[in-house]
């Protein structure tokens, strides 16, 4: 996700604008260093109700149920991948990428059904801001609308997918591609497509109106809990740092920090032989119950040879 982002600039810039799967082909280098990263982790992922999993783009998992992670060893613990996508319903010819992964998904699944590993699979919905919105007249009213109006198009995407994960991440980032780079959060455009900005800012209270509609609307419509993917700079950026960027109550996923290493795959919220660790946002941290899951390697243009590697708390969500 913010993950999926920079890899995607190439792939958008050809015109691949609707791509579906984008292999990932390791060099020798890499190859060399994932059996060493195997052979490390092959003992699974600790402490105990931690899983390790993979998001968005499709991630070889080789072999036979139950199903390992790959290149890093233990249990394959979940999959995480895009419902949907703001430019795609605008029908925007940039930024519609679809980036979900069925035999992913297929295999968490049936680590999750059969074998009582991980969570199976989640979703996230790619928001756009208010400022892409095509109704957008500056009001929260009309913020909230765009942002139920999303809601709405997640769950109707969900009906056809095999969804397991009780929680709807809501994924606020600001990618830096066309065709809006800041996905309407901080601008506001001609258009949801035109890439042409008429107001260089949208206030924070625009903003978390966009997100509190998204939400209510999935808690009312649905048995769905509701989340967030983001990480502290972009949410900082988007919501500020005062009452609107807050959300306590609010399940959580985070970017931030990453690494290309894959050797240092973590235990608990750290990575493994270092004293960097996950950073949540909104005023929350790792040792809050709504902390889930962290993206500590693919994301946020930090890029491995392979793809997104998460880590899961899934004791938090029994």
């Amino acid at each position: 996700m913010g993950a999926i982002l920079k890899a995607l600039c190439l792939i958008l810039s050809v015109g691949a604008a609707a791509a579906v799967t984008v292999p990932r082909v390791a060099d020798a280098p890499a190859a060399a260093t994932a059996t060493a990263t195997a052979a490390t982790a092959a003992a699974g992922d600790t402490p105990a109700g931690f899983y390790y999993g993979t998001d968005s783009w499709p991630v070889s998992v080789t072999g036979s149920a139950p199903y390992h992670e790959p290149v890093i060893g233990g249990s394959y613990g979940g999959y995480v991948g895009m419902a949907g996508n703001w430019a795609r319903m605008e029908g925007c010819t940039t930024g519609n990428f679809l980036a979900w992964a069925p035999a992913n998904s297929a295999q968490a699944n049936t680590n999750y059904t059969k074998y009582h590993i991980g969570i199976g699979t989640g979703v996230y919905w790619y928001m756009g801001g208010p400022g892409v919105d095509p109704h957008w007249n500056g009001t929260t009213a009309e913020a909230s609308s765009w942002g139920a109006l999303q809601a709405a198009r997640a769950l109707a995407a969900m009906k056809l997918l095999h969804v397991t994960y009780p929680v709807v991440w809501a994924d606020i980032e600001t990618p830096q591609i066309a065709p809006a780079p800041d996905n309407g959060w901080n601008s506001v455009y001609s258009s949801p497509c035109s890439g042409r900005v008429v107001q260089g800012y949208v206030p924070v209270s625009i903003d978390r109106a966009e997100f509190t509609g998204f939400a209510a609307y999935i808690t009312t419509h649905s048995s769905y809990k509701v989340g967030v993917y983001s990480s502290p700079q972009v949410w900082s950026s988007i919501f500020g740092t005062g009452k609107a960027s807050l959300i306590p109550n609010t399940y959580e996923w985070t970017y931030w920090t990453e690494t290309s290493s894959l050797a240092q795959a973590p235990v608990g919220w750290c990575l493994r032989g270092t004293s960097s660790c996950a950073e949540f946002f909104g005023g929350q941290t790792s040792a809050s119950k709504y902390a889930l899951m962290w993206q500590w390697s693919g994301g946020g243009g930090i890029r491995n040879a392979y793809g997104d590697f998460d880590q899961i708390d899934v004791a938090r969500m029994k």
